[in-house]
């Protein structure tokens, strides 16, 4: 039951953080040049992506874009929230298919609302950069690299 809530408390905090900063970057980035900080290694930049992370698939014709980003996306979700349920995740998995919940499900929204997502955040040093991201994207590679650990944990517990 604790595992649970705080499930539940993850996922309203990654999803409310997600959702105030994009309204943060629409309104104080959208016409704004450029934002540098910490001697360049973050850039706050304003981008709306049509495709997916980092903008993979953004040229894709728009209705194989939708049914890929939207309905694929979804499908996707349903999968990682029936495997918690019937694996009974706890701990690192569960935490990393709440955060997946709400990366997607907050791309999800801008995606029906918008048409895209917004993204502005940018990291590198020099020339070596990442491309424009979300707290969303953030969280849902954060959540599948806990998936991942979890499991590989759970097996080795099993093994013992």
């Amino acid at each position: 039951m604790r595992s649970r809530l705080l499930a539940v408390f993850l996922l309203l905090i990654t999803l409310g953080s997600d959702r105030i900063t994009k309204h943060l970057a629409r309104t104080l980035l959208a016409d704004a040049p450029v934002q540098s900080f910490f001697f360049d290694t973050l850039r706050l930049q304003y981008a709306e992506n049509t495709g997916a992370f980092l903008s993979l698939g953004a040229n894709l014709p728009p209705a194989v874009r939708t049914w890929l980003l939207t309905v694929g996306v979804a499908v996707l979700l349903v999968i990682v929230a029936i495997l918690a349920i019937v694996r009974r995740w706890s701990g690192m998995s569960l935490a990393g298919a709440t955060l997946m919940w709400a990366g997607g499900v907050s791309n999800l929204i801008d995606r029906a609302l918008h048409g895209h997502v917004v993204d502005f955040l940018n990291v590198g040093i020099g020339s070596l950069r990442t491309g424009i991201f979300n707290v969303a994207d953030v969280a849902v590679t954060l959540g599948a690299i806990f998936i991942v650990f979890g499991d590989v944990n759970s097996a080795r517990k099993d093994a013992e």
